[in-house]
């Protein structure tokens, strides 16, 4: 008999992802958002990968999460390194794949109690 909830109280799981947006919450967002898996979900301005810059990650960087992972949008993309140099200087573990393997994995990670961030990229007119 398992005796323990699936996910702790008052962390954000991902319980539905599209490639329009995803449901954290019961709340749907229909745009590129940072998952904190703890708080308030935020929009992030994010409208494409290409659209990437350093700043991009100042919203994840003040969550001080132990592990980052990249939703780059419908296909994997890696983004040059140069855009985390900030994640690495705070030793925060960065990884990337496709938003739903992202949205997939951010899941595991949460019901493993780490304190993770998922950026996902949700294209505009793509």
């Amino acid at each position: 008999m398992k005796m323990q909830a699936d996910r702790a109280e008052g962390t954000n799981a991902i319980t539905r992802h599209a490639p329009e947006g995803v449901i954290v919450g019961g709340v749907e967002h229909r745009a590129s958002v940072i998952v904190p898996w703890r708080g308030e979900v935020l929009r992030w301005p994010v409208d494409s990968f290409e659209a990437l810059d350093e700043a991009s990650f100042d919203a994840v960087l003040a969550l001080a999460p132990e592990l980052v992972i990249l939703g780059s949008g419908s296909r994997l993309r890696f983004p040059k390194p140069g855009l985390l140099r900030a994640l690495m200087a705070r030793r925060i573990g960065f990884e990337t794949m496709d938003t739903p393997a992202a949205c997939r994995t951010y899941n595991v990670l949460l019901a493993e109690g780490r304190s993770v961030v998922a950026a996902l990229i949700f294209e505009r007119g793509g």
